[in-house]
């Protein structure tokens, strides 16, 4: 399961996981539970349907399945697997008991998405064997995930006997095993970095399963202070070397001494960003992760990215 603070790139990295993973030869599902259809946008895909449909082949000879998870319909699916109601459950869609039950009722769509991410888990075929290898879950922001994750421990609670108890204590049971991990992706930011610490600490807290920590849209390190204080000292050479570079005449007071300041100026920024960042991978580190570093992508997040963190994340080891 991967979660992160709006606007990390969580579901960018989910995607890169999955293709990661298939790109080992795994045949994996990639799943999405927030009805936004960002897998489908990441892949340049028609919206996806309720059902797992393959987006892409990774090279070693593996394949990303893909699932846009509803809330409507899988709650039809229960109501049939569990209660055998068929038609009946489509009148209940018909009367609106459907969208009552999976937008009114508290919990209920969270029971709903956990159970039919667990059942692609679980799921076997005829020879035994799983059917997927690895499922990988665009999981709700880190505010919500402990909520979202542990909300069929209170339905095992509330009802004590019965199918609805059974399935609550099965789901529990594949989102607590050791196989189960839940991803946690950073910037280097301060917000996202705190909502990241929190977060592993309220998954702690519920016995919830932590895996590692995605730092996402990292930047390379050009200068630290020092060396922006030795430029500081070096003002004249800079203004010749601008000159050679044909920024401008050699005479004192030209195009090229003029520009000295702001370039001095945005080295200090990129030092000053560059500690910050420093203190921020040391604030990360103290939760004793696993950490990965993924690039920030020049293009911004489409298709030919996501292949290229899923071979950063190949290159670093990828997180089981």
């Amino acid at each position: 399961m991967v979660t992160g603070k709006g606007g990390t790139g969580k579901t960018t990295v989910a995607a890169a996981l999955a293709l990661a993973l298939a790109e080992e030869g795994k045949r994996t599902l990639l799943v999405e539970v927030e009805g936004r259809q960002g897998i489908a946008q990441l892949f340049e895909t028609e919206a996806l349907p309720y059902e797992e449909r393959k987006i892409a082949v990774g090279p070693g000879g593996g394949e990303v399945y893909a699932l846009a998870i509803d809330a409507e319909k899988a709650l039809l699916d229960y109501l049939q697997m569990f209660y055998k109601l068929g038609g009946a459950g489509r009148a209940l869609k018909k009367m609106g008991a459907i969208d009552f039950a999976t937008t009114i009722a508290p919990g209920v769509r969270d029971v709903l998405l956990t159970g039919k991410v667990c059942e692609a888990v679980r799921r076997r075929t005829r020879s035994g064997a799983f059917v997927y290898d690895a499922v990988v879950m665009d999981a709700p922001p880190t505010g919500r995930i402990t909520r979202f994750l542990a909300v069929n421990d209170q339905v095992a609670g509330l009802a004590r006997v019965g199918p609805i108890h059974n399935q609550a204590q099965a789901v529990m049971r594949v989102i607590k095993s050791p196989e189960t991990a839940v991803h946690l992706v950073s910037l280097l930011e301060e917000m996202p970095v705190q909502e990241t610490v929190d977060g592993v600490a309220e998954l702690r807290a519920a016995d919830l399963p932590v895996g590692c920590v995605f730092v996402n849209m990292t930047r390379p390190a050009l200068l630290d202070r020092e060396s922006v204080l030795a430029a500081e000292e070096s003002r004249t050479e800079i203004a010749k070397a601008l000159s050679r570079a044909g920024l401008g005449g050699a005479r004192r007071g030209g195009k090229a001494e003029q520009l000295v300041d702001p370039l001095l100026r945005q080295a200090h920024e990129h030092a000053e960003r560059v500690a910050l960042e420093g203190e921020l991978r040391a604030e990360l580190a103290e939760l004793d992760l696993p950490t990965y570093e993924l690039e920030l992508l020049p293009e911004g997040a489409d298709l030919p990215g996501v292949y290229r963190l899923a071979g950063e994340l190949r290159e670093q080891g990828v997180p089981k």
